[in-house]
């Protein structure tokens, strides 16, 4: 069942043309195919807003409406809109152009250039100081056997008879909404504003060619496994002198031997006996810098933290850096032989619980361990 017109116009049933198309104008710009590609509905929505316009602006049509309602329409011959395509409703009301000047300001020119991707991997110590790298990447660039200008060697461009060179053209049109100035490319040279008589063999005449760009790029120290960095004007070329896409770098930081990241800090799991981590010992630790030693007070606990402030990975944006974190792993010993077993019962008869009461209260321990 269809909605009533002036609900889906949203104006009141004594509504003058004038109200009628601003209405119709608002409701256009919304639904426009070129504006709105996000609503999968677009479509029957224009349609509707559309037939309410064609009924509602004509005063015959809309005092039949109004006595009879749609089946009145339907006796008088009207047309129902879902029996045209889309594209035939767009041309009605907007003609072949773009984009009409008086309601989307504009049109489009010539396309700009596309993006392209390329990918980097890097160090986990190259991520941390920052590195070059050189880039390299299949782009469309300009025609190297014509400079760009699409014309065959001993032949130059000329400009484009139609359009004065200025690569767009404009007119005059009478639609639904009344007198448009509709502008668009030139159809003769495609919004170069010049032609070419004998095209580049190499391009087509289009001035365009694949080929393989190398690039220095400075990878920012910080910068994070995926995340990528964009290097404007460094894509595609455009046609017709339009401006060229960007460069996206996709950055893969390979995974550390031994460190592990977690946002701007750094972990390492550091393995002791529980020997070491009973008597005290001093362990070689791995960081950024290189390895560095570092001493294991008696009496160390399983999952016990030392922070080391400042060594880990320095902030994207901002100054400063994380810490490494070391986390302590006790690992305990298994196959023993009886030997091993009789040594470690006579030691558990000579220690005491006071052995085993840390100096710390639980919360303290708890702190430590998320500290």
């Amino acid at each position: 069942m269809k909605r009533d017109y002036y609900e889906v116009l949203g104006v009141p049933k004594g509504a003058d043309e004038k109200e009628i198309k601003k209405a119709f104008r608002s409701l256009a710009r919304k639904l426009h195919p070129d504006v709105n590609k996000s609503d999968p509905e677009t479509e029957s929505k224009f349609k509707e807003a559309a037939e309410a316009y064609e009924v509602l602006n004509n005063p015959e049509s809309r005092a039949t409406y109004d006595r009879y309602g749609v089946e009145g329409l339907k006796r008088g011959g009207f047309a129902d809109f879902s029996q045209f395509s889309f594209d035939d409703i767009i041309r009605s009301f907007f003609g072949d152009s773009l984009f009409a000047e008086d309601m989307f300001g504009g049109f489009r020119g010539p396309a700009r250039g596309g993006d392209v991707a390329a990918e980097v991997e890097i160090t986990l110590a190259e991520a941390a100081s920052g590195i070059g790298r050189e880039v390299e990447y299949e782009a469309i660039t300009h025609c190297l056997a014509c400079d760009g200008s699409g014309a065959a060697p001993g032949s130059e461009r000329k400009t484009c008879g139609s359009c004065k060179g200025a690569g767009q053209v404009r007119s005059v049109a009478r639609t639904a909404f009344g007198q448009f100035v509709r502008q668009g490319p030139c159809s003769a040279c495609g919004g170069a504003g010049s032609t070419v008589d004998k095209p580049c063999p190499d391009c087509g005449g289009r001035g365009l060619a694949v080929s393989v760009k190398k690039l220095e790029v400075e990878i920012p120290a910080g910068i994070a496994d995926g995340q990528s960095i964009r290097i404007p004007g460094s894509g595609s070329a455009g046609e017709a002198g339009a401006p060229a896409g960007d460069l996206y770098i996709k950055v893969s930081v390979a995974a550390h031997e031994q460190l592990i990241r977690d946002g701007n800090d750094l972990v390492y799991r550091l393995p002791l006996t529980m020997v070491d981590a009973a008597v005290g010992i001093i362990k070689e630790v791995p960081t950024l810098e290189g390895d560095e030693e570092i001493e294991i007070k008696p009496g160390t606990q399983p999952g016990e933290v030392r922070t080391l402030r400042g060594r880990g990975m320095p902030y994207l944006r901002g100054r400063g850096r994380g810490d490494l974190k070391l986390v302590m792993e006790i690992m305990i010993p298994h196959n023993l032989s009886q030997e091993q077993k009789d040594l470690l019962q006579q030691f558990a008869e000579v220690t005491h619980e006071k052995n085993y009461t840390s100096d710390e209260g639980l919360i303290n321990r708890i702190r430590a361990a998320f500290r």
